[in-house]
């Protein structure tokens, strides 16, 4: 996937990324919940896990929206990828240690999640912390946290405060009204992403979610 880099001075988020990125570095982060009692049903019809449902659609929002796949490369430019692929946490309930792994991303679910559901069986038992080789550059990271709920979640990423990618956290299934929901929490770099695009991203994943019978069975 190509990295294409982003000529600043004919940016119109110009004074945007310079103010957060060189004056006032900014990162927040938001919690939302994500309806998934369709979702998770006809997961359960099929005998398919949800984690790695999540994660597709968590990759399939991200690569429809510019502002949650931008970098900067090692010489410090700004760019955006033509995809992301993600970059996820299994937990080796034995040693009680978690692993971070990635899947390469594929629009057909079923492709995807065979591929996904393969490296977790594959490293479901490593001790270290990246067992999965060649990890590509173009990735973004997500956790899951399946023993808890919560209404809010931030991560302090101590790294000049240049860190770009999105991180998403998934919480625990929260049951409500006969609906079921899980926590999500989006972390971004206000340089490029502001609560407008964490908004819009969230209301196109609740679709997704919405619509599973539109993706689930390919």
């Amino acid at each position: 996937m190509s990295f294409h880099l982003i000529d600043i001075s004919n940016w119109p988020r110009r004074d945007y990324y310079n103010h957060y990125m060189r004056e006032l570095r900014c990162t927040y982060s938001l919690t939302a919940n994500i309806d998934i009692t369709g979702l998770r049903t006809a997961l359960k019809r099929m005998d398919k896990k949800i984690y790695p449902a999540q994660i597709y659609m968590l990759t399939t929002i991200v690569n429809q929206y510019q502002e949650f796949r931008m970098n900067v490369d090692a010489d410090g430019n700004l760019g955006v990828w033509d995809e992301l692929n993600p970059s996820y946490t299994i937990f080796n309930k034995e040693k009680e240690t978690f692993s971070s792994i990635w899947t390469m991303y594929s629009t057909s679910f079923i492709t995807f999640y065979e591929h996904c559901i393969s490296d977790m069986v594959c490293y479901s038992s490593a001790t270290n912390l990246m067992p999965k080789p060649d990890g590509p550059l173009n990735t973004f990271n997500i956790s899951c946290l399946p023993w808890t709920s919560f209404t809010g979640f931030n991560l302090n990423v101590y790294s000049d405060g240049c860190y770009l990618p999105p991180i998403f956290t998934i919480g625990k299934f929260i049951e409500q009204d006969k609906r079921i929901l899980i926590p999500l929490a989006v972390q971004v770099h206000h340089s490029v992403c502001d609560g407008f695009h964490v908004g819009r991203f969230i209301n196109a994943l609740q679709e997704l979610a919405d619509n599973y019978n539109d993706w689930l069975y390919k």
